[in-house]
């Protein structure tokens, strides 16, 4: 069964740091892209981070460069999100999902497998 599993959430701290996980299972991520989204309450989902399989390139929201790293590890079948310097306007629900080989446009509708989320609250 292909499956994408998202954990690491939680509630922080502004100005504090949560590292995401997105897990696959069924399948390999080694053809594929993987991208990090994230939904707030009200809003439509937005494209956050994204790694290519072909040769790693990446891709940051304006928002969120400078602040987020993605990482994949082929082994573990793994694709992490370190988030640092978290901002309340962090806050959301955020999901993995994979589309073949290359980010392209890091947009909801082009990527598919979506896992069940992990919250993500960033308050004082």
């Amino acid at each position: 069964q292909v499956q994408l599993v998202e954990s690491g959430g939680g509630l922080v701290q502004p100005g504090g740091s949560l590292r995401l996980s997105c897990a696959a299972s069924g399948f390999t991520l080694d053809y594929y892209a993987i991208g990090w989204f994230r939904q707030a309450p009200g809003k439509e989902r937005e494209g956050v981070s994204c790694i290519s399989s072909s040769d790693g390139s990446t891709y940051y929201a304006d928002s969120v460069k400078g602040r987020f790293t993605i990482s994949r590890d082929n082994a573990k079948n793994t694709v992490y999100l370190q988030m640092n310097s978290l901002k309340p306007e962090d806050t959301a629900v955020y999901y993995c999902a994979i589309r073949p080989r290359w980010c392209g446009a890091v947009v909801a509708m082009e990527f598919g497998y979506w896992g069940q989320g992990t919250q993500v609250t960033v308050s004082s």
